[in-house]
């Protein structure tokens, strides 16, 4: 990034390999379900925490060691993954997700994340904390689909991931920009 520059970037827990691969199982089940669905890269699968917006490399480099100083203090831990929904929650649907039943730790680790951000110069949605899976975005009007029930269990989240995303054709491109482990 160069001098003045500024990057797409969110603050997210990402989800591991071995279990992308079962989400990528369910997303499979789920094709004849969801017509015109375009679904996300199994890779790309996260809890976004808090989305940014467009950062300069200021922003980024004040956000860093307090994102750094949340994440030890939240220790490791699991998230009960079930129940598919769509966003919104009436009319057109935009977005496929299977819901997350966060740790109070998690909870408390978001509200930080929020807090750096704003203290980094971010001005924040105002939106309520909706823990989620984004599977997949429509592109186009869609009747709302009759959802299975989907219980996919616990789901190890152990880092915190400051993200850059580039959109391209075939859909966002995530990239690490900074990794910090939680303990445990």
């Amino acid at each position: 990034m160069g001098a003045g520059s500024r990057v797409r970037s969110f603050v997210a827990l990402p989800v591991p390999d071995g279990f992308a691969t079962r989400l990528g199982s369910l997303m499979r089940e789920l094709e004849p379900v969801v017509p015109g669905l375009r679904f996300v890269r199994t890779e790309s699968i996260h809890v976004t925490l808090c989305f940014l917006g467009s950062a300069t490399e200021e922003q980024l480099a004040i956000l860093a060691p307090r994102l750094q100083a949340a994440a030890a203090r939240c220790p490791r831990g699991e998230a009960r993954v079930a129940g598919l929904g769509l966003f919104p929650g009436r009319g057109a649907p935009r977005v496929l997700f299977i819901g997350l039943a966060l740790p109070e730790r998690f909870a408390t680790l978001q509200r930080e994340c929020e807090a750096a951000a704003v203290a980094a110069g971010f001005v924040l949605e105002n939106r309520p904390f909706h823990p989620h899976l984004t599977l997949g975005r429509w592109s186009s009007r869609s009747r709302r689909p009759r959802l299975p029930a989907a219980d996919l269990g616990p789901c190890p989240l152990e880092d915190l991931v400051l993200f850059a995303s580039n959109t391209l054709p075939g859909g966002s491109v995530y990239t690490r920009q900074a990794q910090f482990p939680l303990p445990g």
